[in-house]
């Protein structure tokens, strides 16, 4: 998908999806996808592979005893997490590593985790909800990548996104969320994730899902995500704030949050997050 042209008069870069990424997103349009065919796909790419089976081996995922195969992992794990584990992977080889990227994709592991456990338990679109977590953030990278050293002082300016998005607006003429969003729509992914990440800071700072109903699910789990994250205290009343708008059950979704999120404060015990 092309890149928005407004962004285009900015000089800023997009990243490319990586091809295997392509290829494996074809895979995942299909109703009746072809786990070995998709499995084989991630193992022709040595370096992603071994990245997607380091992550599968942390105690982030559980499981019990090692495993040495990407299908394995998909026996395990399911495809969706997996394919998710690609992308995050696939997100992460795109930009230059630097120390201060690894908290994005620290905290993109757990919230991408978080928000399709999330949605696979209340019957949303898991897969929607798990890329729009993973990508999140990826703006902050794209700016990191166009302007290092202007953008490290930023980050190191702010306490919190809102403040954050406007000195981006002043340094640069577009704030990581939009940038986010073009990422996501050129890679592919579902209208609803990227709304998610277009919406994201906005959708935290007034508590307020964006207009189309279609996709307020995702944006909610979002915002659940970022306070789970953020804010463990403020949960119930960002439930009590959010549910409703995306027309979710604020007790099933507390019920939801608290399994899935007992599952990764699990992981942090252990030392997954470390």
């Amino acid at each position: 998908m092309s890149v928005n042209p407004e962004l285009r008069t900015l000089d800023i870069a997009i990243p490319a999806q990586p091809q295997s990424l392509v290829q494996l997103s074809l895979l995942l349009a299909d109703e009746n996808i072809n786990l070995q065919a998709a499995s084989a796909l991630i193992e022709t790419d040595m370096a992603l592979a071994s990245a997607v089976l380091k992550a599968v081996n942390s105690s982030l995922y559980g499981l019990r005893g090692r495993v040495q195969s990407v299908q394995q992992a998909v026996t395990y794990l399911g495809m969706r997490e997996v394919a998710a584990i690609t992308f995050e992977m696939g997100l992460r080889a795109a930009f230059p590593p630097a120390p201060e990227l690894d908290p994005i994709w620290h905290r993109a592991a757990r919230r991408g985790l978080l928000m399709g456990r999330l949605a696979a338990a209340l019957s949303l679109d898991a897969w929607g909800a798990h890329s729009a977590g993973l990508f999140e953030e990826c703006g902050k990278a794209v700016l990191f990548r166009h302007a290092p050293d202007h953008y490290r002082s930023m980050l190191r300016a702010v306490q919190d996104d809102t403040a954050l998005v406007q000195l981006e607006h002043t340094g640069f003429g577009v704030s990581h969320d939009a940038l986010g969003a073009a990422l996501c729509e050129s890679w592919g992914l579902g209208a609803a994730a990227v709304a998610s990440v277009r919406h994201h800071v906005q959708a935290r700072a007034t508590l307020r899902l964006p207009d189309i109903p279609a996709r307020r699910p995702i944006c909610a789990l979002s915002v659940l995500a970022g306070g789970w994250l953020d804010a463990p205290d403020d949960l119930p009343a960002l439930i009590e704030a959010v549910a409703p708008q995306a027309e979710l059950d604020p007790l099933l979704v507390l019920r939801a949050l608290q399994r899935v999120g007992g599952q990764l404060a699990e992981a942090d015990e252990t030392g997954a997050m470390a």
